[in-house]
């Protein structure tokens, strides 16, 4: 197998399995997509592009959606916050307390990836927060 952890790939998704969709990698490797790990919906049939996860000892790979490492898949979410904000006049109804099904309702990931991506947001002076939710910083919010 000349695959490692990190490739991106090639997916055709074969069947609906309980702990999520076993998928063909590459046309040529059994890789298992787990269901707690998806934020869009998947049918058989379907072709998508993913990531190499994890390699098993029995050679089967777990296979994901979204880049493998923190750093890339922290910044996707900033950005897809962003233009959340952006669509919705510069606030979300969104915050630390929100449930994770709204969160991953609206946004389309889980609670942790929010909260990481909130987070950074703030570090970067580009959001404020308040109990209602997170809004774009506006240099007004200075004076």
């Amino acid at each position: 197998m000349d695959l490692k952890v990190g490739d991106k790939v090639d997916l055709i998704v074969v069947r609906n399995t309980g702990m999520g969709f076993t998928v063909l990698v590459n046309e040529e490797y059994e890789g298992l997509l787990y269901k707690n790990e998806l934020y869009q919906k998947i049918e058989e049939g379907q072709k998508l592009v993913g990531y190499i996860k994890k390699i098993r000892e029995d050679e089967k790979l777990d296979v994901s959606l979204q880049a493998v490492g923190f750093k890339h898949t922290v910044v996707k979410n900033e950005i897809i916050i962003l233009n959340a904000l952006r669509q919705h006049d510069g606030f979300v109804g969104l915050h630390d307390k929100s449930s994770p099904e709204e969160i991953k309702y609206q946004l389309g990931m889980s609670k942790k990836a929010f909260k990481s991506a909130v987070g950074g947001l703030f570090r970067q002076k580009l959001i404020t927060l308040s109990d209602e939710g997170i809004s774009l910083f506006k240099h007004e919010d200075l004076e």
